[in-house]
């Protein structure tokens, strides 16, 4: 059976979906001042909940990602955006503090672990050519809206209602997700698909291809990063503004975080145009190297310069965090051995999402460890470890010899 909509529109469908399937993503981080008061938290057990989620990902993501090698993806897309809407409602009326927080964020990340894969999976095998590149582009900075408008609904309704409300209006997102896709999914797997000869979790083609790996170990440096900013940027602008002078905050820290994940959209689509011209590989290094540099610096902001100061170091932030995103994404896409694009896609973002996982977790330790000693901000030393973590990126792709002009 041939595919029900043309690549432009799946494209297009695909983004939207994604966009509005996400609205559970950042409750917690949206709202995690709150958490950490109403919960008693330690900042600690709360990078355990921002990092979980990304734990039920990487955890789901080997089996329902190898499966689209074997059964159109359109089943596990469905299921699996159904499951991110049960897990917000779940996470309304359940959650209680660190194990129930924990368990429904879990499932949220394994809800995601089965749609933002699939679908790209869906994007890689039924668009081709120059657009297949642009098309992942989008695909993956639609991540970012996805991403900044669940921190503004969370904000927005929490400070109508409680966090409770926002998650429950949340789970509406998946919902319309499911229909938006459902008319426009493939039925079946691309004509002249060839079916992998290995078991299911047999990734040892994968893992031989040096320019795949390359890339992979690259893309867990910049999820360590990129999550560490999603998951912890709201309480350290909260942070900042506590010590400012009351009518110097301007914008409140949710509607920051909102328009600096925005930003994501812009600069990872203008990176991989940049990347199309320059050399993959050469655009990843000095965007990552970037932002290792400004990672190094920014946590120490906080009551030594101005607020809106650190407001537009964020923005700058923001960008060089994301425009590295699609370049690596297309060029595992484009580095996965014949017959292995889903399972290439499996340990991209089984291992990648590791650094999502463990990047909001280290943080919140940091955090911890910088507040018992009287020599080092905990901020500055949380965003410096994330700082060094993504200058490994680069040396990654440097000792895998990722092709840079393989796009």
């Amino acid at each position: 059976m041939t595919i029900s909509a043309s690549p432009l529109r799946l494209s297009v469908v695909l983004c939207l979906a994604e966009i509005v399937g996400m609205t559970g993503f950042s409750v917690f981080p949206a709202l995690l001042p709150g958490f950490i008061h109403e919960w008693s938290l330690s900042n600690t057990q709360a990078g355990w909940i921002n990092g979980i989620l990304y734990g039920g990902y990487l955890v789901a993501v080997p089996v329902l990602v190898s499966l689209t090698d074997r059964l159109p993806p359109k089943r596990i897309y469905l299921l699996s955006m159904a499951l991110s809407g049960i897990a917000c409602i779940g996470f309304a009326l359940f959650a209680e503090g660190l194990w129930t927080g924990l368990l429904f964020r879990a499932l949220i990340g394994i809800g995601l672990a089965g749609t933002y894969m699939p679908g790209l999976k869906i994007i890689s095998d039924h668009i081709e050519g120059p657009f297949q590149s642009r098309a992942i582009a989008f695909y993956t900075a639609s991540f970012s809206i996805g991403a900044a408008l669940s921190f503004l609904m969370a904000g927005e309704i929490a400070s109508l209602y409680d966090w409770r409300w926002a998650s429950i209006v949340a789970a509406g997102g998946p919902l319309l997700a499911m229909m938006l896709v459902s008319p426009v999914l493939p039925r079946e797997l691309p004509h002249g698909h060839e079916e992998p000869d290995t078991h299911l979790l047999d990734f040892r083609p994968v893992l031989k291809c040096r320019a795949a790996m390359g890339y992979v170990l690259a893309y867990t440096a910049h999820n360590f990063e990129l999550f560490n900013l999603r998951s912890w940027m709201v309480a350290y602008l909260v942070f900042a503004q506590g010590l400012v002078k009351p009518g110097y905050e301007m914008w409140s820290a949710t509607a920051a975080a909102t328009f600096v994940t925005l930003l994501g959209l812009p600069s990872s689509v203008i990176g991989n145009e940049l990347s199309n011209r320059f050399g993959r590989n050469r655009v990843i290094t000095v965007v990552m190297l970037s932002s290792a540099v400004l990672s190094a610096v920014i946590g120490f902001l906080a009551g030594n310069v101005p607020y809106w100061l650190i407001i537009g170091c964020f923005i700058i932030y923001g960008i060089t965090v994301t425009a590295d995103s699609a370049s690596i994404t297309s060029g595992v896409v484009a580095s996965a051995p014949k017959g292995y694009r889903g399972a290439t896609m499996a340990v991209h973002s089984c291992i990648g999402f590791s650094g999502a996982f463990l990047g909001p977790l280290i943080f919140g330790v940091m955090l911890d460890v910088g507040a018992s000693t009287a020599f080092v901000s905990p901020w500055g030393l949380a965003f410096v470890v994330t700082g060094l973590a993504v200058a490994m990126g680069p040396v990654a792709l440097r000792i895998f010899r990722a092709d840079p002009d393989h796009t």
